[in-house]
């Protein structure tokens, strides 16, 4: 009896480890698969702490953000049904044993302020995402130590190749969609219908963290930092970078580091652009130099049809003066330019390069470069079509229609697959019936001439 019971707890135990495991491996794959740049910018980061990102290919990040978000999200779906149970289990038990000291060296060295593992959805601090590592460590040990007795599957052998399959081919669709278009779910301060002015407030009573935005400029081949209130007259000095930096620690609030500096005469635009009740079209590169030019021609239109019902356009970048200029002479930008925080700007929208709508600091809407609206969309001025009003849909029915495009072409699938499964028995036992009916007749044909022989012999 005491065997039994001890056999049930350890039974609910190893299936609890199993569900949390697959609970944290699917939303830190998703997370990841829905925002595949902030996962490359993290990578990134690591790859600076360490000191490799000058010797690692640009392309690689991204490939090693894709490879995480499916590789976590396809464990997690097989830890939930039950699938390939031995293999999973030794997969899971080597990730936590290289993530758990990996967030050990990251607590206690704290080169980069998080570690990334739920993106933007989920921020932890090091320590958090060690301790939470601890724990997933100890339920994978848990997993592989009683795998096979106590680990029961929640689908039949008929389907879990169709369901572990089909759970691979969702998630790197996944993946492009939100790479080819932008995030289904954002949770950055840059929002739809965020009010960029109301994040930037800070409550009464809060010191407020005090930042410094640098910019390096050259002249001579000597280079130079200057900040807004020293900014040069000297128009010979040439832009090479910008950088932020904390002076004063104080509170953060979601939108701190929002500052727009003109490219032609380096004037604050922030609050003209904020405050501003006419529509705003920011479009938004950190670096011109690996922009995608496909659709200039597209953005020169956009810009033409700004001008002509009097809207602002701007191009605000992190660029160089050498590749704003040579932006302008290879897609005939005749646009204003502004400078601005390069880790802002990938903040704002996930692509190079991206377009938002802003009106009185609201977001309006955003476009990645594959989705920019064209001159059927732009039919009329913006406060008479639905672009110029906020484009939102709630977490909700975004989660519901996720949920719909994952479990509506699995549940067709395996009917199908359901249907080609009781067609083919249905084959089988056709074939046996009459392969038992051939039998049968030969049975009595051998009877027959057996009977016949006998009475020959009579």
């Amino acid at each position: 009896m005491e065997n039994k019971h001890i056999h049930i707890v350890r039974r609910v135990w190893v299936n609890f480890c199993r569900f949390l495991l697959a609970a944290v491996f699917i939303f830190s794959g998703f997370i990841k698969a829905n925002d595949i740049y902030g996962t490359a910018y993290k990578i990134q980061d690591y790859l600076e702490a360490w000191g490799l990102n000058s010797i690692i290919p640009q392309y690689l990040p991204f490939l090693g953000a894709m490879l995480i978000g499916v590789l976590e999200f396809t464990l997690g779906l097989y830890l939930l049904f039950g699938i390939r149970r031995r293999l999973v289990s030794i997969l899971v038990l080597l990730l936590m044993a290289f993530m758990t000291p990996l967030t050990l060296w990251l607590a206690i060295a704290n080169p980069i302020a998080d570690c990334g593992c739920f993106g933007d959805a989920l921020v932890l601090t090091n320590w958090e995402t060690f301790f939470k590592n601890v724990v997933l460590l100890a339920a994978a040990i848990s997993l592989f130590r009683w795998r096979n007795v106590l680990f029961f599957k929640l689908v039949t052998n008929k389907v879990d190749w169709l369901i572990g399959l089909y759970g691979v081919v969702f998630i790197i669709f996944y993946t492009i969609f939100c790479i080819r278009e932008l995030p289904v779910f954002d949770f950055r301060p840059y929002r739809i219908g965020a009010d960029i002015r109301a994040g930037m407030e800070i409550p009464e009573g809060k010191e407020p963290t005090v930042y410094e935005t640098t910019f390096i400029y050259e002249k001579d081949g000597v280079q130079k930092e200057f900040t807004i209130d020293n900014f040069p007259s000297d128009t010979t000095w040439v832009f090479v970078d910008s950088k932020t930096k904390i002076k004063e620690k104080g509170y953060e609030p979601p939108i701190h580091d929002f500052s727009i500096m003109s490219y032609e005469d380096g004037s604050d635009l922030t609050d003209a652009i904020l405050n501003d009740d006419n529509y705003t079209f920011l479009l938004v590169s950190p670096h011109l130099s690996r922009a995608d030019d496909s659709a200039m021609d597209l953005i020169n239109e956009i810009y033409d049809y700004s001008v002509e019902h009097g809207y602002r356009f701007l191009c605000v970048t992190a660029s160089t003066d050498e590749d704003i200029l040579q932006w302008q002479d290879q897609t005939g930008a005749e646009y204003p330019f502004g400078l601005m925080d390069e880790t802002t700007l990938k903040t704002i929208v996930r692509s190079n390069p991206g377009l938002i709508l802003l009106k009185k600091g609201l977001i309006l809407n955003k476009w990645s470069v594959n989705l920019l609206p064209d001159e059927y969309q732009l039919s009329d001025s913006l406060d008479k079509l639905p672009l110029g009003r906020v484009s939102h849909k709630s977490v909700s029915y975004k989660l519901l229609m996720v949920l719909g495009w994952f479990f509506g072409p699995l549940l067709f699938f395996s009917l199908c697959d359901l249907l080609w499964f009781k067609y083919k028995q249905a084959r089988i036992r056709k074939r046996k019936q009459a392969e038992k009916e051939i039998k049968k007749m030969h049975n009595l044909e051998k009877e027959d001439v057996r009977g016949k022989n006998e009475a020959e012999n009579k």
